[in-house]
């Protein structure tokens, strides 16, 4: 959500920005802007659109300098328009900010510095900063003191870079990612690591309440009372510079393909992890599973699988609520936190507040550098690369191939899974998608998709309907099974399509009989299952595999489904509107 670059070097930066944020295109954003220092000037540049779009009609590559900032924003405060664009300006002109997050006191400070004369032309919190930077860079002429006067007076969670037009550049840090890259002559600061990974592998990860002053080809590394840190350089995967969709028309559609590698490979470097996770699991008074979106579906899945095959009970609960009850999570009890990004705010306050009740934090994620890995105890990667589309395909399946190694190391390996085989089956399904590709054309007019499973193939079907939300916008809802007569049947007629998730197990007779019971409301029955029946107006088969992995088989169908629903919907796969990759405000 929301894109931040800078660049300080020997180079032109415009062009170095530019491809920084087309990099970072997968976070998600609605407008993009640029602002560089030459000659003691800043030159400024934005619009609304896509990044190639807004460059080709105003050249943002073209702006003077070697010195700049750069953003893509996803709104929050205000609509989408030009004024509303990073970078911001502040009135005189001589400092320019980009800023990601969300400054909560900015209608007392906005207040105060129009009284003081400041004249705003954004409805965004973010002009906030660049105005109360001039106003004490006014009356101090002190970058350092500049930013401790400001990080003082605003509240919130954010990152912000602001460039002086005397070529200093400085980046503050509190709850949002922020990155400096250090190169052999230049210097780049990012909410990403995608950002400058072209150009060098060596990173220092910002720590909360810290900031950075880029001045004469060398660096200072702060805190929030002026004393200098210690840091460390990091050395990212240059995996996470490959970032080409290839022959793929989308990032999405090569990511769904990915899949029968990266079951293979979920977790692949992180055994000792894993074992050290049943270990805390195992002596654990209490285990509480958060996530957000795709994420929660998971450790709903999680919740299941420790039941059923270790006897273990485990709570869900979706991050974003925890703050609503944060006295129920007991102390010293353990939290397994799972994010994609490692980023996401929600998950991240989730997190705290476990670790203010002492609690034990074990991270399954992607990024073994994200904030959420540096605040874990524990950390599982997934493995699976890098994962531009929006919509999760390749991560959710990681994470579920996570979970299911955990429960092999609780039950001591009585639960036997082979991965292999199990990864020609999904080569199967990703091998033959055409028939799904004609249930697609089918889905292009229908408003009301309902997604039916019972037992663990409920969470499967909360996903299913989650992914034909983000990619087609059709209204799409998860339904268990059991509930059918307690209030979606009265939903069920002929202009209603529903997708039944039906493997061959121990809820295959009572998903059938609801499947009839839909059909005779005229409804249209999607089956998804490795059994034929005539109840299905389209079937959508999944290969005969063990029992223990269905869930996992059984959502890469209806991924490919959303998908191709998307294209005959000509809606754009890899960036659904109004969503980001990386959700780093609340």
């Amino acid at each position: 959500m929301c894109s931040i670059i800078g660049y300080y070097g020997k180079d032109s930066a415009a062009p170095i920005i530019v491809k920084g944020l087309k990099r970072m295109e997968y976070r998600g954003y609605d407008s993009v802007g640029v602002a560089t220092e030459s000659n003691n000037k800043i030159e400024l540049k934005k619009g609304i659109g896509k990044v190639n779009e807004v460059n080709s009609k105003i050249q943002l590559d073209s702006l003077p300098g070697k010195i700049g900032i750069g953003h893509t924003r996803w709104a929050t405060h205000g609509k989408v328009t030009e004024f509303n664009a990073h970078p911001h300006p502040s009135n005189s002109g001589k400092i320019a900010i980009v800023h990601n997050g969300i400054i909560e006191n900015f209608e007392e400070l906005k207040k105060q510095l129009e009284d003081e004369g400041y004249n705003f032309k954004s409805e965004t919190d973010s002009e906030i900063i660049a105005n109360l930077l001039q106003k004490h860079y006014e009356k101090t002429k002190n970058v350092k003191e500049t930013i401790l006067k400001t990080v003082s007076e605003i509240k919130g969670h954010y990152a912000f870079v602001a460039m002086f037009e005397n070529g200093q550049l400085v980046a503050a840090k509190f709850h949002e990612p922020l990155i400096i890259g250090v190169g052999k002559d230049d210097f780049f600061l990012s909410s990403d690591v995608l950002g400058f990974i072209e150009f060098t592998d060596d990173a220092i990860y910002l720590e909360n309440g810290n900031f950075v002053i880029l001045e004469k080809n060398k660096f200072q590394i702060l805190d929030f009372q002026g004393e200098h840190v210690k840091y460390g350089i990091t050395k990212v995967s240059k995996e996470f510079g490959d970032v080409y969709k290839g022959d793929y028309a989308h990032f999405t559609l090569k990511e769904i393909h990915e899949q029968y590698e990266t079951v293979l490979k979920a977790g692949e470097k992180t055994q000792e992890a894993i074992e050290k996770t049943a270990n805390y699991i195992k002596h654990a008074k209490n285990i509480y599973i958060t996530g957000s979106g795709t994420s929660y579906n998971s450790a709903l899945i999680a919740k299941q699988i420790f039941s059923k095959y270790a006897k273990i009970k485990a709570e869900p609960i979706i991050s974003s609520e925890l703050q609503f009850s944060p006295n129920s999570i007991e102390e010293n009890s353990i939290i397994i936190a799972i994010s994609q990004s490692g980023e996401s705010a929600d998950v991240l306050d989730a997190v705290r507040i476990g670790k203010e009740s002492n609690c034990k934090v074990i991270a399954i994620v992607n990024l073994m550098t994200s904030s959420l890995a540096r605040e874990a105890d524990v950390v599982i990667g997934m493995n699976c690369g890098p994962e531009i589309g929006v919509a999760a395909t390749k991560s959710f399946t990681s994470q579920l191939v996570v979970l299911y190694k955990i429960v092999q190391k609780l039950t001591d390996n009585k639960v036997t899974i082979n991965f292999e085989k199990f990864s020609e089956s999904v080569l199967k399904i990703l091998e033959n998608p055409t028939k799904i590709k004609k249930i697609a054309k089918v889905l292009k007019d229908i408003s009301d998709i309902y997604v039916l499973g019972r037992g663990i193939n409920y969470p499967i079907a909360m996903e299913a309907a989650l992914k034909l939300k983000e990619l087609t916008y059709i209204h799409a809802e998860g339904i268990p099974g059991g509930e059918l007569k307690h209030g979606p049947l009265a939903l069920m007629d002929s202009n209603v399509f529903v997708i039944i998730i039906n493997p061959n197990d121990s809820t295959y007779s009572d998903t059938l009989t609801s499947a009839r019971e839909i059909k005779a409301r005229g409804a249209k029955i999607i089956g998804v299952s490795d059994i034929e029946s005539d109840v299905y107006d389209y079937w959508i088969e999944m290969p005969k595999i063990d029992q223990v992995l269905y869930p996992i088989s059984e959502i890469i169908p209806i991924q490919f489904l959303s998908y191709y629903a998307a294209l005959e919907k000509n809606t754009d796969p890899d960036y659904p509107r109004n969503l980001a990759k990386s959700v780093t405000v609340k």
